[in-house]
């Protein structure tokens, strides 16, 4: 079990954004799930929804059993971040908007964008779909909590966010193409992805709208 624990953190570019990127989005999901005053077991599902989902839809289009499944230390890593969620909301007034928060969210975006792009390539599909895949292992998660939460996905219609996806994925595909080393490539797809992200929002970067563009009737 140790050993396997110690596989987990350290042992791949895979395993370490995958342990990072499940106890970030497990945090900020139940810190939402808290802020709308759920109870302690649904503040635990939208978080570890929020952690699991992406990852779960990225398997499944691979075809493969979910990585959830597989071991229990993904759910422990999950509630670990649920944990930390409620830690901080006894010592925060607003955690779900705080930078702890904002931040994780951005590392959580950054290291599932590039366990997507990771599983894509080792599957062997194209370089869309290395892309794509990596912006569903990194959204989806989201996408599903704020459903759970009774709103619409807000990738959807506010933010730069799921753009911060699409070119950390990009810049995946690119340097793995010319250079082929892995963790050089997840490396550079973690940092494009979470410093897009936080640039994005100390700017509030968003994707215009329709109406933005002048070109409603």
């Amino acid at each position: 079990m140790s050993q396997d624990v110690l596989t987990a953190l350290f042992g791949d570019p895979f395993a370490a954004m995958n342990t990072v990127g499940l106890v970030a989005f497990a945090l900020v999901g139940a810190s939402k799930a808290i802020r709308e005053e759920f109870d302690l077991f649904g503040i635990a599902i939208v978080g570890l929804m929020m952690a699991f989902a992406g990852g779960a839809t990225r398997d499944l289009l691979v075809t493969r059993v979910p990585l959830a499944l597989q071991t229990p230390i993904e759910i422990w890593l999950g509630l670990l971040g649920v944990g930390l969620a409620m830690g901080l909301n006894v010592v925060l007034s607003t955690p779900d908007t705080h930078p702890i928060t904002l931040v994780s969210d951005a590392i959580g975006l950054a290291a599932f964008t590039t366990t997507g792009a990771i599983v894509a390539t080792e599957a062997g599909v194209s370089a869309f779909g290395v892309v794509a895949i990596g912006t569903i292992n990194a959204v989806g998660g989201g996408a599903v909590a704020d459903v759970l939460l009774n709103r619409s996905p807000f990738i959807l219609f506010e933010d730069f966010y799921a753009s911060c996806s699409v070119l950390g994925g990009t810049a995946y595909v690119l340097l793995s193409s010319v250079a082929g080393v892995d963790g050089v490539a997840a490396a550079v797809c973690a940092g494009t992805t979470v410093l897009v992200r936080l640039v994005a929002v100390s700017y509030d970067w968003h994707v215009p709208t329709v109406q933005e563009l002048g070109l409603r009737s």
